[in-house]
């Protein structure tokens, strides 16, 4: 066991330097050796755990992303109400970007339209935290808190798409500018559309037309 302690802490320590080598100087422009230096193992350490610098790239997000996954994963229990599931769904996507831009700029800029990472194992984590908020968006809608009559997939790609589209033009402009907590504006917007409408008000008006001669006049005539 204890040599699978090891070598689980030198797959982190190597998945951690190629990060912040990736990040510094671009994925194409990086190199194993710079890694392996960074990492404080020899190259061929590195080609022990993965089979090439591209693999090297795959198996980030899964790393990274697994992590982020097993925390959601044990806080859902305790959160009541499917839109604060979403809502802390979609901090976590927050928090994560912005405290490592490394990996948002990775997951961004390099690997959201390769094609070939889709088929890749570490793929498989980011699909399952996608996952997780589509549960919780079809939970709202079996439970009445959202209407029934929504796109849940639809719901998904407007909250993802939102997130990665900011912070795409965050890394765009070198983070000149400070990010700003977007997530409860975002589901503000998003839970008034997607609530389940109030209940129409039903009124009650009771007139009440005196009869002739009531008020104690007599009829005229």
């Amino acid at each position: 066991m204890g040599n699978d302690f090891k070598s689980r802490d030198k797959f982190t320590t190597i998945i951690d330097a190629a990060l912040k080598v990736f990040g510094e100087k671009g994925y194409y422009n990086a190199t194993i050796s710079e890694i392996a230096r960074a990492a404080g193992v020899s190259e061929a350490t590195i080609y022990e755990y993965f089979g090439s610098k591209e693999d090297l790239l795959f198996a980030i997000p899964g790393e990274i992303t697994r992590q982020a996954v097993d925390f959601l994963e044990g806080m859902a229990p305790f959160i009541r109400g499917a839109a604060n599931k979403i809502r802390a769904i979609v901090y976590g996507y927050y928090r994560l970007y912005k405290e490592n831009p490394y990996y948002s700029s990775l997951v961004l800029l390099n690997l959201k339209h390769n094609r070939k990472f889709m088929d890749a194992e570490g793929y498989q984590a980011v699909k399952k935290a996608a996952a997780i908020l589509l549960e919780a968006i079809k939970e709202g809608m079996e439970s009445g808190e959202f209407r029934k009559d929504i796109d849940p997939y639809l719901v998904r790609s407007i909250l993802l798409g939102t997130i990665e589209h900011i912070f795409f033009r965050w890394h765009l402009k070198e983070r000149r500018e400070e990010l700003p907590d977007f997530v409860d504006p975002l589901l503000e917007i998003l839970t008034r559309g997607i609530g389940k409408p109030p209940e129409p008000r039903t009124y009650q008006i009771n007139i009440s037309i005196p009869s002739e001669g009531a008020s104690g006049t007599p009829p005229a005539g």
